[in-house]
C-alpha cells in the first residue's frame, strides 16, 4: 500500500454526517489535491493545526462583528468611515458644514458622487452619494426631482392606431 504525505489541509466540510478535508499532497500540484475523510487521514497534527487556525479566524470575525454591531452603523457608514480613514479625507458634514444643494453627480471609480455646495461657504466639493443620503436626504430628493421628465404616454400611440383601424373599417 502506498502512502502520501500531507502537505497541508486548505479546507473543511461535512457531508451526511462525515467530516472531510480538502488536502494538498507534497510533491503533487494543486489539481491533484482531494477530499479525504478524517478515518483515512494519519496527520492528526496537521488536523489540529487546522482546526486552531479555523477557531481563531471564527472568533476574529466575531470579534470584528460585535465592534460593527456595538457602534450601531450600518453597512454603508461604516465603508464610509473606512473610505475616509484610508485617504485621510474629510467631507463637509466632517468639518460642521451644512448641505445646500447638489450641483451634479459623477461616476468616481465606481462610486456614485454628488458635488455639492455648503451654507456659508464658497467651496463645492465630491461626496459619495451614500453618505449624502444619509446626511441630507431631502437635498438628494430634490437633485433627483428637479432632473426628473416624463415620458409621453404609451397609450396614445395605441389610440393612434386604434384610429386608422377604424379609419381602415368604415372604408369598407
Amino acid at each position: 500500500m502506498k502512502e502520501y504525505a500531507v502537505e497541508r489541509i486548505e479546507k473543511k466540510r461535512v457531508i451526511n454526517g462525515i467530516t472531510e478535508y480538502f488536502l494538498k499532497w507534497k510533491g503533487y500540484p494543486r489539481s491533484k489535491n482531494t477530499w479525504e475523510p478524517i478515518d483515512n487521514l494519519f496527520c492528526k497534527d496537521l488536523v489540529a493545526e487546522f482546526e486552531k487556525s479555523e477557531k481563531n479566524k471564527a472568533q476574529s470575525n466575531n470579534n470584528r462583528r460585535k465592534i460593527v454591531s456595538s457602534e450601531g452603523d450600518s453597512k454603508a457608514v461604516i465603508r464610509l468611515k473606512k473610505l475616509a480613514n484610508e485617504k485621510n479625507k474629510k467631507f463637509g458634514f466632517d468639518r460642521g458644514l451644512e448641505a445646500l444643494k447638489i450641483i451634479g453627480a459623477t461616476d468616481s471609480s465606481g462610486v456614485l458622487m454628488f458635488l455639492m455646495s455648503w451654507k456659508n461657504s464658497d467651496k463645492l466639493e465630491l461626496v459619495p452619494a451614500t453618505l449624502a443620503n444619509l446626511m441630507c436626504p431631502q437635498i438628494v430628493i430634490d437633485f433627483y426631482e428637479e432632473r426628473l421628465t416624463w415620458a409621453p404616454h404609451i397609450g396614445n400611440v395605441k389610440i393612434k392606431n386604434s384610429r386608422r383601424l377604424a379609419k381602415k373599417e368604415n372604408a369598407y
